[in-house]
């Protein structure tokens, strides 16, 4: 940018701030929401659940599936053949 562009823009410095830093939380968030031993460590918790009798069988396959969905996911952004978004 040029040093006009950045006289006028210097208003909204704190706003441009405060953007990287949600996309910045957002970024790391979304890394530990996808992180396979995370994902798998998830799913060993779960299955512990649903021998301890805490869940029943009905809710162990929504809960699995979500999770296996996550990896599903994960493996398609360590891959490169996600959606366009990028890992």
């Amino acid at each position: 940018m040029g040093l006009i562009t950045e006289v006028l823009l210097l208003p909204f410095a704190p706003v441009r701030g405060s953007l990287w830093t949600v996309r910045q939380v957002l970024t790391e968030a979304e890394r530990q929401y996808y992180d396979p031993a995370a994902v798998r460590a998830e799913l060993a918790r779960l299955e512990q659940r649903l021998e301890a009798g805490e869940i029943g069988e009905e809710e162990f396959d929504r809960l699995e599936d979500e999770l296996l969905d996550r990896l599903e996911i994960s493996t398609q952004r360590s891959t490169g053949t996600g959606n366009g978004t990028t890992p």
